[in-house]
């Protein structure tokens, strides 16, 4: 056993061990030992002080923690003129919905994201930690509001428009990013959404290609793809909906043959994996070994919001347990499948023993 590893193996068997204790027990100087517990930081293997050591199931989410409100239509939707709605308002924001889901499901994870020094802010971190994510890595900006996302829901709950107050996260560079990296590196998977800038998105997707990190991306919407380089390399495992990978791809898709050829575009540009989500129809999952349609679960439907993260969130839980991505994807069905049961962007009914009963009892 190497030096390195041996010091790793006593900081996990007393994570408060001294450098000194460390140097008397190898037979090395202080110095060295110090010079091995720097590259043991800066890879990740331990996080901070007291030697805080990686977990290996340990999902890192980075992007977007919103305030959510939506407004459902009593009547169909007119537009240009007045609607009665209903209005409710929920934590949102696609890394953050996706930590909460992920931490129903029981894995160690953790958000990084911004919010304002305001009580939307504070409320969102507290609902937030109450799932068991880990929030100490969010910043709260004094100056900043936090950011809001409206829906306009119809009367059977599919989306007519969305409304963004999203500059919050223009804020955030690549230098901030950079200060929370041994934080990163200790990620088994790192999930991002296209929330933060174009620059941010690059020392991303650069730093994970470089290090090896296993990078899963959302683009979230037409217009913040469009953040993405043109070279993508440096992602695992890329999440489009139908119109986001039409801009990826530069293609329309107007059948699955259409959306093979699309998949095989985005992936000229680096990508490993290619996942695009079709709403009611089901995915279609593009690997360099096999290309698959899968569809979607029936269900009842009574509300589409949140869906596309539940089905996100299921993917990377699926992920985490060693399934193929196949499979995985399988598991994202069932996870948005029970997530359309209910009118919250992130369902109390996702627990690891309702999502393998649904999804067993689909498969079987």
């Amino acid at each position: 056993m190497d030096k390195e590893a041996q010091i790793l193996q006593e900081i996990r068997m007393n994570p408060f061990i001294t450098q000194q204790q460390l140097a008397n027990k190898m037979g090395i100087s202080r110095s060295a030992v110090a010079g091995y517990i720097a590259s043991l930081t800066r890879r990740g293997e331990i996080k901070g002080r007291a030697y805080i050591l990686r977990d290996k199931s340990l999902v890192t989410c980075i992007g977007g923690a919103n305030l959510d409100r939506k407004a459902r239509s009593k009547q169909k939707v007119h537009l240009h003129t007045s609607n009665p709605v209903t209005i409710t308002e929920s934590c949102g924001g696609v890394a953050r919905n996706i930590a909460e889901n992920l931490g129903r499901l029981g894995c160690i994870t953790s958000l990084i994201s911004c919010v304002g020094d305001d009580k939307e802010g504070k409320w969102i971190l507290n609902e937030t930690k109450r799932f068991g994510v880990d929030v100490s890595q969010v910043w709260m900006l004094s100056t900043e509001r936090t950011g809001t996302y409206t829906a306009l829901l119809d009367t059977d709950g599919e989306m007519v428009i969305s409304l963004a107050d999203m500059e919050i996260y223009d804020k955030i560079t690549p230098d901030m990013l950079g200060e929370k990296w041994s934080h990163i590196a200790s990620s088994q998977v790192v999930f991002a959404d296209t929330n933060f800038s174009e620059d941010c998105l690059r020392y991303l997707i650069d730093r994970c290609r470089v290090e090896n990190i296993s990078l899963y991306v959302d683009p979230v919407s037409s217009a913040k793809a469009r953040k993405l380089a043109p070279c993508l390399e440096g992602i695992d495992t890329i999440l489009p909906n139908r119109e986001e990978a039409e801009l990826l791809a530069g293609m329309e898709i107007h059948s699955l043959s259409d959306c093979k050829e699309a998949c095989g575009k985005i992936r000229k540009r680096g990508v490993n994996n290619v996942v695009v989500t079709l709403g009611k129809q089901g995915i279609f999952c593009s690997t360099p070994e096999e290309s698959e349609y899968l569809p979607a679960f029936k269900t009842e439907v009574v509300d589409v919001t949140g869906a596309g993260d539940a089905f996100a969130s299921g993917v990377l839980y699926g992920v985490i347990r060693g399934e193929s991505l196949l499979h995985a994807c399988k598991i994202g069905l069932a996870a948005a499948a029970l997530t359309l049961q209910t009118e919250h962007s992130v369902s109390p009914l996702l627990k690891p023993d309702q999502l393998e009963a649904y999804l067993e009892e689909r498969l079987s």
